[in-house]
């Protein structure tokens, strides 16, 4: 059984609820199915986490992106290396 869902609220500006809004209608346009901007926040939840980001020594949003990047940039080497 799945955990129980708690509703989170993002503050988020303009611009950003404008990006979650193109990402649900580009689904819509090329599936026929709408991502909410729940989905889309699900997802990129489920992303970090199998990708096995923490927020240790993260004291900031733009930190916390660096640390994600540089995660996938040394996933991406490993995989093309076969190490």
């Amino acid at each position: 059984m799945d955990a129980p869902k708690h509703r989170v609220i993002a503050m988020l500006d303009r611009q950003e609820l404008d990006f979650l809004d193109k990402l649900g209608k580009d689904a819509l346009f090329s599936t026929g199915h709408k991502l909410t901007h729940n989905d889309i926040l699900r997802g990129l939840v489920d992303f970090i986490r199998d990708i096995g980001i923490s927020a240790e020594m993260v004291t900031s949003g733009a930190q916390l992106k660096e640390k994600i990047i540089e995660r996938i940039v040394n996933k991406t080497a490993h995989v093309a290396t076969g190490n």
